[in-house]
């Protein structure tokens, strides 16, 4: 039997990453970090740039959030949750 072509195993390895909790993860938190970026700009009235609001958002929100949304998909039927 052949092995895979090396093209299709990165692509498998992709969508393994792709479909990961700990990437659906990343996605969710840096959506509220641009989120954090877009209002704190707004309310200076100059883009404060992705770091400082990274850093801004990790001082005030971050473990709230987390707290937050471990409460929520914990909530979830278990069915629900992707697991990888």
């Amino acid at each position: 039997m052949a092995n895979p072509s090396p093209t299709l195993e990165k692509k498998g390895c992709k969508d393994f990453v792709k479909h990961s909790s700990l990437y659906q993860e990343f996605l969710a938190e840096r959506e509220e970090i641009l989120k954090h970026k877009w209002l704190e700009s707004e309310r200076l009235g100059y883009d404060i740039g992705f770091e400082r609001a990274l850093l801004d958002w990790i001082r005030k929100h971050r473990d709230a959030w987390r707290a937050n949304r471990r409460a929520q998909l914990g909530a979830l039927p278990a069915e629900t949750v992707k697991k990888s």
